[in-house]
């Protein structure tokens, strides 16, 4: 008897060990694709940016891209878009979010992101927040280059034959570091070439008076300048919702335009044409039959586009091991994806106070694109840019 019951003990602990073995085993974990977030403006205020990040979630599927829009007036509801950042967050396979553009809260998103996922790629494309500032919380930051562009739209005004230089914008974009320190690196270059700089302020379209109420005062005001400053000044504005009224203008009335703030093909000139690009893809007929051969440039492939697709590439690229995050020619490469054929340069934000290269934030273009018959590549993207403009201030 005594017998039995050891070996029904022996037993009882043998199957009892091998229960827990059966509750300590994990569970088969299902394999899934990493998820990729893209946040940005509305078609009606960044049309580019939005159709970018469409065409990555077209390359591959919704559901591994996820995208999100933040409000129009995101200077009044700074709450709202910090949350529509952050939201992208709670999907337990994402992997990596690009806000492009980067409005005011996406530093603080990023923060609220990396405290709760720090596994979480964080990269902001075109910034409208000081650098530094969000290059201490992204992972990644990549703008414009304002610097080398500073200096090269200047130098391609003057070599179009322009004597002056008209830069418009407004208060708000004034007091960003990017667009201030560019308006100082074109003001130098102006003086180096003997060209006239100017500045005009026109209506903000995140303000009461929306984006009606500010195309119609640039509509309104461009006569007034081209007979003011002549047929050989080019002009610049900050803002994409000024775009189409300022090139619709500048073609009836005579004047340059280098490139716009954020280039494409499609940023103001199919409305300001009165055309169907779709159906005019390539065709500069429509510029030259206006008069204006010559006069007008853009980058032959979208920036805002380029930048929605080509850093949520990159991004995949970083997180399936073919990239590295922080190197240039990754980036490019990325870039090209999106923009086959054209050139790219960039390098390092310089922080003018400090002279220090920031590592994880980068600037960047795409070489000068003059329409005509034919037209022309500038060759911006060979140009060096003196040494002395990445510190002026």
């Amino acid at each position: 008897m005594k017998k039995l019951i050891a070996l029904l003990l022996v037993l009882t602990m043998v199957f009892a060990l091998a229960a827990c073995g059966k509750k300590t085993e994990p569970a088969p974990v299902a394999e899934s694709k990493p998820h990729i977030g893209i946040i940005t403006g509305s078609v009606s205020q960044s049309e580019d940016d939005r159709r970018g990040a469409e065409a990555f979630q077209a390359k591959y599927g919704e559901d591994m891209v996820k995208l999100a829009i933040y409000p129009d007036n995101f200077t009044e509801e700074l709450e709202t878009t910090i949350q529509t950042i952050v939201n992208m967050s709670d999907d337990p396979a994402m992997k990596a979010i690009i806000v492009n553009q980067a409005v005011p809260g996406t530093t603080e998103a990023f923060r609220q992101i990396k405290e709760k996922r720090p596994d979480i790629l964080c990269i902001a494309g075109e910034s409208h927040e000081d650098l530094p500032e969000i290059g201490s919380a992204a992972d990644l930051v990549v703008n414009n280059d304002f610097v080398a562009r500073g200096y090269l739209m200047i130098r391609t005004a003057h070599e179009l034959g322009c004597d002056t230089f008209v830069h418009i914008s407004f208060p708000r974009h004034m007091s960003y570091e990017t667009m201030s320190r560019r308006v100082a690196i074109m003001k130098a270059a102006c003086e180096e070439f003997g060209m006239k700089f100017v500045l005009e302020t026109a209506p903000d379209p995140t303000t009461d008076v929306g984006v009606a109420g500010a195309q119609a005062y640039i509509l309104e005001h461009v006569p007034q300048w081209v007979e003011q400053y002549g047929e050989h000044a080019a002009y610049f504005c900050t803002n994409d919702a000024h775009t189409e009224p300022l090139l619709k203008q500048l073609l009836a009335y005579g004047g340059c335009f280098v490139e716009a703030d954020l280039p494409s093909p499609t940023m103001g000139y199919p409305g300001a044409l009165g055309i169907d690009l779709t159906a005019e893809a390539g065709d500069e007929k429509a510029i030259v039959d206006k008069g204006g051969e010559g006069r007008f440039g853009t980058w032959a492939y979208s920036y805002g586009y380029t930048v929605s697709a080509g850093l949520a590439q990159h991004a995949l690229n970083v997180i399936n091991g073919e990239s590295k995050l922080l190197e240039i020619d990754d980036i490019s490469k990325a870039y090209a994806q999106f923009s086959p054929g054209a050139e790219w340069n960039g390098s390092n934000y310089t922080n003018a106070e400090t002279g220090v290269k920031a590592e994880n934030t980068f600037l960047i273009y795409q070489d000068t694109y003059i329409m005509g018959n034919p037209g022309h590549y500038m060759g911006s993207t060979s140009v060096e840019v003196p040494e002395k403009y990445f510190t002026v201030k």
